[in-house]
């Protein structure tokens, strides 16, 4: 395990890049998927046609396939940008489609009575949706949540496949590569390093759910 012991601080980085990619890919994440839940229940067709489009195509893509196209893709159009910011748009939008369904499931669950009292008192359906509805559907979805951004804190290992320095797989690649060590006892390493992350995320996540509870 000396390939571990003897190379913390590189670990160590590799763990920070990655929180960093989860936490950016999280927030775009959950501003993408709330708006699309949003257009998925809108009373408008062009907006359900949208969201719809969005989830099918997101949803059943492969991530590697979302990543290699927005950066290698997007140069070719023009759009010019560090492959950490390809990298985090690209797994962004990927978990957007599962945290779309997983905060419209919670919106489906809010008694349908909700949104029309809302609506009687003259509420448009932007001032129901954020002000009723949502508040209610958040306690639902923490769970189904959580897991999805768990998964994605784990998808970011695709993301250095797309030429992202310093996140954990790329620290595995180049100790194993350029450092020629021994490959299981680096991606033992790795492995641990993803733990470090999800582990306290999954308590976090536990916590906030029973938190929730214990307020419904």
């Amino acid at each position: 395990m000396n390939a571990v012991t003897d190379n913390l601080g590189l670990y160590g980085t590799g763990v920070l890049t990655t929180l960093q990619i989860s936490l950016l890919s999280g927030l775009g994440a959950l501003v993408l998927g709330t708006i699309m839940a949003g257009f998925r229940v809108s009373p408008a067709p062009p907006l359900q046609w949208v969201g719809s489009a969005w989830v099918t195509v997101l949803r059943n893509t492969p991530l590697s396939v979302v990543l290699f196209t927005i950066a290698f893709g997007l140069p070719e159009i023009g759009v010019n940008g560090s492959f950490f910011w390809f990298g985090v748009t690209g797994l962004a939008l990927y978990t957007s489609a599962f945290v779309c369904e997983a905060i419209r499931s919670g919106i489906n669950s809010v008694a349908p009575g909700q949104a029309e009292a809302a609506r009687s008192v003259g509420m448009t359906f932007g001032q129901t949706l954020t002000v009723v509805v949502l508040p209610q559907a958040v306690r639902t979805v923490v769970p189904p949540l959580g897991n999805v951004l768990i998964a994605m804190i784990k998808n970011s290992a695709i993301v250095g496949a797309v030429g992202v320095g310093g996140d954990l797989y790329s620290v595995g690649v180049q100790l194993t590569g350029a450092g020629g060590l021994a490959v299981i006892p680096v991606l033992i390493g790795v492995a641990l390093g993803y733990l470090v992350l999800t582990i306290p995320a999954g308590l976090l996540l536990g916590l906030a759910e029973r938190k929730v509870a214990i307020a419904r």
